[in-house]
């Protein structure tokens, strides 16, 4: 299956060692899962190392229950010369039901050099219009 670079798609499972005193993902997990994620995307869109540079936005739609399967959907938003803006959906699943969306985070992310310092992005993976 061909994708376009930065898009991510996983699929993991909402175990007990994940969850809150309500039985639930908690939410710190659901962010850890949400900014993988966008720092996976960015990477393999960046072609380079990226770090976190800032979380702009994270929303948690609906309790995740234990035993609920969470995809992790992630996408390039906007590509800078040397910054990217990650959107990222989480959408539970259980058998025999429509997956509902209950995460939902844009974060920004730096490509850096080997020294941690902000770099500019190779050209060949800047999309056409942003260069």
């Amino acid at each position: 299956m061909t994708r376009p670079p930065g898009t991510v798609e996983t699929k993991d499972m909402v175990f007990p060692q994940d969850a809150n005193h309500h039985g639930t993902l908690f939410a710190g997990q659901g962010l850890q899962r949400l900014a993988r994620a966008a720092l996976v995307a960015a990477r393999e869109a960046a072609g380079c190392e990226v770090v976190m540079a800032a979380v702009t936005g994270v929303q948690f739609l609906a309790p995740v229950p234990v035993g609920r399967a969470l995809v992790l959907r992630a996408w390039i938003g906007r590509m800078g010369s040397s910054s990217l803006t990650v959107c990222v959906h989480g959408l539970a699943e259980a058998p025999g039901c429509a997956p509902e969306l209950v995460l939902q985070g844009v974060f920004e992310l730096v490509a850096v050099d080997a020294k941690g310092r902000p770099r500019a992005i190779a050209a060949a993976y800047l999309k056409p219009e942003t260069t």
